[in-house]
């Protein structure tokens, strides 16, 4: 099926071999002796362990090279699961502290995005990261516009949801839509519906990341659905960071069902052993799901993207030719 992904971290992407591959060129990892241990390191006691072995993985992302091999894998790794457009997160300010050049970052990224020979379209949203404060966001951000031109189309803000709440980021948000940034941000993933509230009102945001508590207040539900925020859900890495204890228990389809935007994607795909098949998988798997919502999740993907008219018109066609194809899908 042709697939788009909304909500997804370059750094969270990295095929397994290729960050093998990073760590041995670094001297390895002494508690990392062969990649089948690389993949046991990838299981969290809960979401702070999560961060903790996220920032462990970034230790090995330490030259500009680096970033260009990154990109190159997870672009290929991407078109070759059939997903055709893709919107990824990256997050610059995580490697200040050695010493590289944020811009330049942005720069290899876009060109090992350019080195994959994978049919696919890839722009690209700035994570400022909650957890370095407003203030290095804001520096941040006027350094992304600089060189936006390395497809660069949005904003967005992830990290310690509970300890960094949204509203600390209002004037950031702000000065994103002044130089024409899309915005997002995640919330309601490891705090409640109190922080999807704020990032709608006092970061006013586009869409939301997760959104996962806020099936706990009906009216931010019956807000949700009348404004059609699109929500970037994460099935699977909701359940392997603990803020679900079962699938089954996933708020999604509840939301769709409600008249909610609801997308699917797999956020750090790499670290918690999914991909956008093994989502649409699960959730069949979960729940009694007719081939219609199926679709009409497909289709908020693409609906929900911030990618230009006719670009939306030909991936929606070629969707439904799937499921016409397939005969799944019944004009």
């Amino acid at each position: 099926m042709p697939k788009t992904e909304l909500h997804l971290h370059l750094e969270g992407a990295i095929p397994l071999a290729t960050l093998w591959q990073l760590i041995q060129k670094y001297g390895g990892d002494p508690d990392i002796p062969s990649i089948g241990a690389l993949e046991e390191r990838f299981q969290y006691r809960d979401f702070d362990h999560f961060l903790q072995t996220w920032f462990w993985k970034n230790g090995f992302l330490r030259e500009y090279v680096d970033f260009e091999l990154i990109a190159q894998a997870v672009a290929d790794d991407l078109a070759g699961q059939a997903v055709v457009y893709a919107e990824i997160f990256f997050s610059p300010a995580d490697f200040s502290r050695q010493g590289l050049d944020l811009q330049v970052i942005a720069t290899a990224v876009r060109r090992g995005f350019e080195r994959s020979t994978g049919d696919i379209q890839i722009a690209l949203i700035v994570d400022l990261v909650r957890d370095f404060g407003a203030a290095q966001g804001m520096r941040v951000l006027e350094m992304m516009h600089e060189v936006r031109h390395q497809g660069i189309i949005g904003i967005g803000i992830g990290g310690t949801e509970h300890e960094y709440p949204a509203q600390l980021f209002t004037e950031v948000f702000h000065r994103a839509r002044q130089l024409g940034f899309h915005t997002t941000a995640h919330a309601g993933e490891a705090a409640g519906p109190e922080s999807i509230w704020s990032a709608l009102t006092d970061l006013e945001v586009e869409r939301i990341g997760h959104a996962t508590s806020a099936i706990g207040d009906s009216n931010l539900v019956d807000e949700l659905v009348a404004r059609q925020i699109p929500l970037e859900m994460c099935p699977v890495s909701n359940l392997r960071t603990g803020a679900v204890s079962d699938l089954r228990e996933h708020p999604i389809l509840e939301l769709l069902r409600c008249g909610a935007v609801v997308t699917v994607n797999t956020d750090d795909p790499k670290m918690f052993n999914t991909s956008l098949d093994y989502e649409f998988t699960r959730l069949a798997d979960a729940f009694e799901i007719a081939d219609q919502e199926l679709l009409q999740l497909a289709e908020n993907g693409i609906h929900s993207a911030w990618c230009d008219a006719d670009l939306k018109k030909r991936m929606v066609g070629e969707l439904r030719a799937y499921f016409r194809k397939h005969g799944r899908l019944v004009d």
